[in-house]
């Protein structure tokens, strides 16, 4: 999973797969989920994230595995 915070645009993507994207669907005024080929949900785009999403903190409970650190 890869969240990746976009401050030109103010967006949020939540990257939950590898898989490409094939369909998009806007489930609330700016939240669109993405899926694959199979239906699978494999992404999370949230416009104007700064008014809707905490951005300042980000927890991590319970989840096992690396994690990383990428440069703006």
């Amino acid at each position: 999973m890869k969240l990746a915070y976009h401050a030109d645009t103010d967006s949020l993507y939540i990257d939950l797969s590898e898989n490409p994207s094939a369909e998009s669907v806007e489930v609330s005024e700016g939240i669109v989920l993405d899926y694959d080929a199979k239906g699978q949900l494999v992404g999370i785009d949230i416009d104007n994230a700064s008014r809707k999403v905490q951005l300042k903190r980000l927890v991590l409970a319970g989840l096992q595995g690396e994690i990383e650190r990428a440069a703006s």
